[in-house]
């Protein structure tokens, strides 16, 4: 009898692809002990949107929340998505600083990373995978899925022999626009198996409405993991539901070490937090609907909400449909990246731009032209030669990798320039993936503790 391992998303994935990530620490720290009882292989917990809004919005030290999600779940292995050399940020870094990240967030309590590029260059891999071993830790390397004229099956087997190589422990297929389709996923599957020996695991999005199908397939085909969400934060653009696929393939004859009864306490727990994203808007009705669109404009979960959220505070709401449409052209045009951060909101923003300006390329911002001049990477196919000399207008493209062109002090100007507001290394670090959002935290961290001993003063004083 073949066993099954779950990946439970509901703290990472499929809260950042319902709720653009809102989910503050101390709204489910209370159910985390039965999450730890639950046996999943892992949790997914960290990583991804969560580092940035937790800093933006939610008012959280990502490393402190992490930290406290290791204290109250010491038996599961806590995973994390990392974007290879752009670690948890939008432009690349430099290899001292993803050495220095990958090694906090093992030191912080993570036990699989998840590491990923948004073009499947494979440079921009090594680095992360090969600190993550080093550090003691399960390094997964994800194959970034998309369909294109030049994504094959050869080449994506032919990117699987040289993770190996890198030293990965398992093989992730990521569908983030959940395009994946039951057929394709037994035949990559199967390939993968016949071409290294390693667990590999299976990651797709409801969107399409195609997910519950693709992981049978995949099942059968040999997928050792997948991907899934507590029922009450799944479907839509988020992953099919952990006890509907749990219960499915135990009828089929699959092992499954889940726990029932924590699954059963766990919707009961998120059930209440997910009317409450409905009420006050957060969780938006489109992101919960199945789109078979997506099968043409490939749009991943957390890009169509995030998409949603920009148009709606443009006051742009009905360009939604001509946005779904420009969406492709501009993949097209940038030599058909697989949509994933940051590659999906470099994509998607500058679709936005070119139906709100009516002329294509007449605006474009700072991302689109460093990805024009190479700092991202390798793309997958030659970017447009007119639409790239329009957007660069003169400027060389780099040669070589862009991460050797970056100062290997980096880490050492921040911690420099941040002076006391860098209690320690983890706050240097999320300094250089986010500066100002990160000192606009230090500034409101340090308004509270000084607001705190006041208090505290008076009290004694009293």
């Amino acid at each position: 009898m073949k066993k099954v391992h779950f990946t439970e998303t509901v703290l990472r994935d499929a809260n950042q692809s319902l709720v653009a990530t809102r989910m503050p620490y101390d709204k489910f720290e209370p159910i985390l002990e039965t999450i730890d009882r639950a046996g999943f292989y892992s949790v997914e917990c960290w990583g991804g949107a969560t580092f940035d809004v937790c800093l933006r919005f939610l008012n959280e030290d990502p490393w402190e929340r992490l930290r406290k999600i290791r204290a109250k779940m010491p038996n599961t292995k806590l995973q994390m998505l990392l974007r290879g050399q752009n670690i948890l940020g939008y432009k690349h870094y430099s290899d001292d600083v993803v050495r220095r990240f990958v090694r906090a967030s093992v030191r912080s309590g993570i036990d699989i990373i998840r590491i990923f590029d948004a073009l499947n260059d494979l440079d921009n891999l090594k680095v992360a995978v090969e600190e993550t071993v080093k550090s003691g830790a399960m390094a997964s390397g994800a194959i970034s899925y998309t369909i294109s004229p030049v994504h094959t099956l050869d080449k994506y087997v032919e990117m699987v022999r040289e993770l190996k190589a890198m030293g990965v422990s398992s093989i992730c297929i990521k569908d983030m626009a959940g395009i994946l389709s039951p057929k394709c996923a037994y035949d990559l599957v199967a390939a993968i198996k016949d071409a290294v020996d390693l667990p590999v695991v299976l990651h797709t999005h409801c969107t399409t409405g195609l997910a519950f199908m693709t992981y049978l397939k995949g099942i059968e085909a040999g997928a050792d993991v997948i991907d899934t969400a507590n029922s009450p934060f799944s479907g839509g653009t988020s992953q099919p539901a952990t006890e509907t696929l749990a219960f499915a393939l135990r009828e089929l004859g699959y092992e499954v070490a889940l726990d029932d009864e924590c699954l059963r306490q766990m919707a009961d727990f998120f059930k209440p937090m997910r009317a409450d994203f409905l009420a006050d808007g957060t969780l938006n009705p489109i992101s919960m609907a199945t789109d078979t669109q997506c099968l043409s404009y490939q749009i991943p979960g957390g890009m169509l909400s995030n998409l949603l959220s920009q148009l709606k505070m443009l006051g742009a709401l009905d360009k939604f449909d001509e946005a779904l449409l420009e969406t492709p052209r501009v993949r097209k045009d940038m030599g058909y990246p697989p949509l994933v951060t940051p590659t999906s909101q470099l994509v998607g923003t500058q679709a936005v731009q070119n139906v709100l300006a009516g002329e294509r390329y007449k605006n474009v911002g700072a991302e689109i032209k460093a990805y024009c001049r190479g700092e991202y990477g390798k793309t997958p196919a030659p970017i447009d030669p007119e639409v790239r000399a329009k957007i660069l207008a003169g400027e060389k493209p780099i040669e070589g990798r862009y991460a050797d062109t970056l100062p290997a002090d980096l880490f050492q100007q921040a911690e420099a320039k941040l002076g006391d507001d860098a209690r320690c290394e983890e706050d240097v670090l999320s300094y250089i993936a986010f500066p100002q959002v990160a000192e606009t935290f230090f500034e409101k961290r340090r308004a509270m503790e000084e607001k705190k001993c006041k208090y505290s003063i008076e009290k004694i004083g009293d």
